[in-house]
């Protein structure tokens, strides 16, 4: 019933997602390639303490997760390399849809108690749509797709990351992981986004230039990869079933690694003040980039030159791209694999606690008590998902996404004027009058 579901729901999803995207792509001018505005914008300081840059590096955090490693790994194995190339196609396409989001989150964003910047689909929905009850429904689904989803594939990974190859149980690995984020969580918003832009930069440092040596290292094998990746994305021969189920696993995959179209980049990207909301959209571009075009193609990349072959039940990904980074650099690699795992997972982790904490503030008047409340049961699923099934928790993630992703583009759809008449506001002042 879960698979059918997870079929159905994702059948909609992406055709919303495609079309939303090549209608912004066309409308904005091809607005996802102009990297001079995205690279000017992200060295502006904000109006309040969270600068561009921090608040690119935390919402990059929540995309450079699992499902950058253990996700594309995931992909590979269920639908074949041709995924790879529509999970491009899509990166292209979809950041458009991280563009007009990102707009709409900054454009109709509130301040919180603390003078925080808060905002999102929940916000848009309620201030520009006047659908208060769906963007309480999008908060809701937030809270519980990051709690029950999203935190908990990033616990289950990293666990299982560790005890692939340490004898040491999940339960303590799980209490370590509790722990840690419980301290963090703690620290309030502000250090959280203090502690992703120091984390982020080094972990996608350190995976980005040990896959590039494995690369060059298979130089040779790069091109035949290249054109086996476009030569079975295309295999219309196979035009059916086979077919489908590449392009829908390279769609998924791709949406679930970088997270554009869902929203929730817009959540922590509305955290900063700025003039033009199209400053912060173009800000957030940069992360689509760096997650589906670097990250997700190096391991990629990393796994097609191995010989690594797995069959099995319960696969989380993870021990996929463990054995190709093996298979390359032997328990180096291993090491490496499972110090990004547990940097990326983590980074994860502490973007969607802000992301639940921002939609429950959107749902009720938040005191201190009920935030230690989601404190406690964030950190208690953390402990518990380290030792559930990892299929079980990739279904929930599944379905909670596109969901996720069917809300918030009938959200965009329906404000794209506000997104157009933006995107022309900046150009006009900040493009030719120099500002």
């Amino acid at each position: 019933m879960l698979k059918v579901l997870d079929s159905v729901l994702w059948a909609i999803a992406t055709v919303m997602i495609v079309i939303s995207g090549i209608y912004f792509t066309f409308k904005l001018k091809f607005v996802q390639f102009d990297f001079k505005e995205m690279f000017k914008n992200i060295v502006k300081k904000g109006n309040n303490t969270i600068t561009p840059f921090e608040s690119l590096m935390m919402v990059l955090g929540g995309r450079i997760g699992v499902g950058s490693i253990a996700g594309i790994a995931l992909a590979i194995y269920l639908g074949g390399v041709g995924t790879i190339f529509w999970m491009w196609v899509i990166g292209f396409i979809s950041t458009a849809n991280a563009y007009a989001e990102t707009i709409l989150g900054a454009k109709y964003k509130e301040n919180d108690e603390y003078h925080i910047s808060k905002g999102g689909p929940s916000y848009y929905l309620k201030k520009g749509l006047k659908k208060n009850n769906l963007g309480k429904l999008y908060a809701y689904i937030i809270v519980i797709s990051q709690v029950a989803g999203f935190l908990s594939i990033q616990a289950n990974t990293i666990t299982k990351s560790i005890t692939n190859y340490v004898n040491i149980s999940p339960i303590i690995i799980g209490f370590i992981i509790m722990i840690l984020s419980f301290i963090i969580f703690n620290k309030g918003t502000k250090r959280i986004f203090k502690f992703s832009s120091k984390l982020v930069p080094i972990m996608t440092l350190i995976y980005v230039l040990t896959s590039l040596f494995i690369v060059v290292d298979n130089i040779e094998l790069i091109p035949n990869i290249f054109l086996n990746i476009i030569k079975e994305a295309l295999n219309f021969k196979a035009f059916g079933f086979g077919f489908f189920t590449t392009l829908i696993i390279g769609i998924q995959r791709g949406i679930f690694s970088n997270e554009a179209g869902l929203g929730t980049g817009a959540i922590a990207a509305s955290t900063v003040e700025v003039e033009f909301p199209a400053s912060q959209g173009f800000v957030q571009m940069i992360g689509i980039y760096i997650t589906t075009f670097l990250v997700c193609t190096a391991t990629a990349i990393v796994i097609l030159t191995s010989n690594v072959t797995l069959v099995g039940e319960n696969l989380n990904g993870i021990e996929i791209t463990q054995n190709a980074f093996i298979y390359h650099l032997g328990n180096f690699g291993n090491f490496i694999v499972i110090i990004s795992i547990v940097l990326f997972a983590f980074s994860t982790i502490l973007s969607g606690y802000y992301d639940t904490e921002s939609n429950l503030k959107f749902l009720t008047k938040v005191s201190e008590k009920k935030l230690l409340i989601l404190k406690i049961i964030s950190c208690l699923v953390l402990f518990i998902s380290s030792i559930m099934s990892a299929s079980l928790i990739w279904k929930i993630v599944n379905i909670l996404t596109s969901l996720l992703a069917i809300i918030n583009i009938y959200a965009i759809m329906k404000l794209k004027n506000d997104v157009i008449f933006e995107n022309k506001r900046y150009n006009k002042c900040c493009k030719r009058g120099g500002q």
